[in-house]
């Protein structure tokens, strides 16, 4: 409580002199001649530039504001999270517009979307009424090669040693949550493998198979479906071959995708688990832990890392037995594998690592907001204009984070419900059911 108040004196005591700054506050150099504006106010500093990351990092934040080192070191790296935290917001919902936008305009949907939450609302009802005109005898399969998004541990690094001080020569030790850690792997590869060039697969393959096996399939299954003879669409286990799809399952001959071992050996792609030696080009698709650096610095280069993702597309297939509506059932089919893919991007590949991030850097933005009026105290004398500027040239940039942190969690939620009406059942009736092989970890 006495935080609080402190912070909303210090806003009502120089509520006359914040709108004067924020006139010519917001740009590098943006006060000019505003100096002589208010008695007594000295050299005013100029706001730092806003527009990129690198800019905000490169500013002297204690020289220009004549704060603590501490206070300054701070300030940067939250503004440079509050930056990177929105950019990624609206990475995000681009993403889910498009891929949602899509989806529901394929299947039928009219109007515009102002926002990916808004198109992926659309979408989830568009996928209900498609479902609805295959009947309740339809069974449908949906076959999914899951994306997979990884951070490169180097970069993390270097953005976690420019933006904390304390990083001894600037490097840091970043590590990777168990498990989640992947690249090139020149020994024994303990996980699985990701073997973009068909190869021969001992254990599970997603993706395709050239050969024999037994598996679900998003094509054509030549053999038997479930028991029975087969030449067409198949929506349980296929025994004998997929032609035109992807499979989850058992390759007895090259697999295209990826290969979960059943026990060690050599990778020729991009192993994830653990390697015997050491990784080549390192890259998480955990949760990433660089130790001893800031909570401020962590939030911006875990944002950062985000927005730079590399991920694999996710695959999609769709199959279908006694769909009453042969030609709604095309559209439905044509549309999920050609958009569902880029929401599964969010909702699979950066879902949990993003609701994390959103969630960290929403509580380090608050907690510099909070402490605002002990970070203009370092400034001694000046204590009370220094609380005006940083208000007046950071308020709308925090104030925007805070409210992008809220999107991104409000975007992985909608497009986790999107993936969730994609599995649903078909047709409404008890019979109708939607098989779903998804999600290969």
């Amino acid at each position: 409580m006495n935080r609080r108040s402190s912070v909303l004196g210090a806003a009502l005591a120089f509520g006359v002199l914040v709108p004067v700054l924020a006139s010519g506050c917001g740009k590098a150099g943006g006060l000019g001649g505003l100096a002589n504006a208010v008695p007594g106010a000295g050299a005013l500093a100029p706001c730092p530039d806003l527009s990129k990351p690198e800019s905000i990092l490169a500013f002297d934040f204690a020289s220009h504001f004549k704060i603590s080192a501490v206070a300054g070191a701070k300030l940067k790296a939250s503004t440079a999270a509050a930056v990177e935290l929105k950019g990624l917001s609206d990475q995000i919902d681009a993403d889910l517009k498009a891929g949602c936008g899509g989806l529901a305009k394929d299947l039928g949907a009219a109007g515009e979307f102002k926002d990916g939450k808004g198109a992926c609302d659309a979408a989830i009802k568009a996928i209900g009424d498609a479902k609805a005109k295959f009947g309740a005898n339809a069974k449908v399969a949906l076959v999914v090669k899951a994306p997979k998004c990884h951070a490169d541990l180097d970069v993390y690094a270097d953005c976690a040693g420019k933006c904390d001080v304390s990083a001894t020569g600037g490097k840091v030790n970043v590590e990777c949550e168990p498990g989640k850690l992947s690249g090139k792997c020149d020994a024994q590869c303990e996980g699985s493998c990701d073997v973009q060039a068909a190869a021969k697969c001992d254990g599970t393959c997603s993706g395709t198979c050239d050969a024999e096996l037994k598996a679900s399939c998003s094509g054509k299954c030549n053999g038997k479906c479930d028991g029975k003879d087969s030449k067409g669409a198949c929506a349980g286990t296929c025994e004998g071959k997929c032609e035109g799809g992807t499979i989850q399952g058992e390759c007895k001959g090259k697999c295209g995708g990826e290969c979960k071992l059943k026990a060690s050996a050599k990778c020729g792609g991009t192993c994830t688990g653990k390697c015997t030696a050491e990784f080549k080009e390192p890259k998480c698709a955990g949760e990433i832990t660089p130790p001893k650096v800031s909570a401020d610095c962590k939030a911006h280069c875990d944002a950062s890392a985000s927005a730079k993702l590399e991920c694999t597309p996710a695959q999609v297939g769709v199959t279908a037995t006694g769909a009453a509506d042969v030609k709604a059932f095309a559209t439905y089919k044509a549309a999920m594998e050609k958009h569902l893919p880029l929401v599964l991007k969010v909702s699979v590949g950066m879902g949990d690592r993003v609701g994390k991030v959103a969630g960290n850097g929403k509580a380090v933005i608050e907690g510099t907001v909070s402490s605002m009026s002990e970070i203009a105290g370092s400034a001694g004398g000046q204590a009370a204009l220094v609380t005006g500027q940083l208000t007046a040239c950071l308020g709308d940039t925090f104030k925007g984070a805070i409210a992008a942190a809220g999107s991104l969690q409000a975007n992985v939620s909608v497009s986790a419900s999107v993936s969730a009406s994609a599995k649903g059942s078909a047709g409404g009736g008890a019979k109708g059911a939607t098989g779903m092989s998804l999600y290969p970890q």
